[in-house]
């Protein structure tokens, strides 16, 4: 799967999530929506993206870069 797919569906599970109250359970909850749902190829796929030094083109919700730094070692 393509970066800008994997981005844009982050990016969607970010938004849903952003919305509760609960910042800590949406971090949390976000991180693991994408280990029940995604496949192992997916996830490396987005860490290695986060992981690039400089500027990414395609940009990751605030939300879903805490989640994902935040919960690594889930995913």
């Amino acid at each position: 799967m393509d970066k800008e797919n994997l981005v844009t569906m982050a990016n969607q599970i970010g938004a849903f999530y952003e919305t509760m109250p609960d910042r800590a359970k949406a971090l949390s909850d976000i991180a693991e929506h994408i280990k029940k749902f995604w496949d192992p190829r997916m996830r490396r796929e987005l860490l290695d993206y986060i992981d690039q030094p400089g500027e990414q083109a395609l940009h990751l919700i605030p939300v879903v870069t805490e989640s994902i730094r935040l919960n690594r070692a889930k995913l």
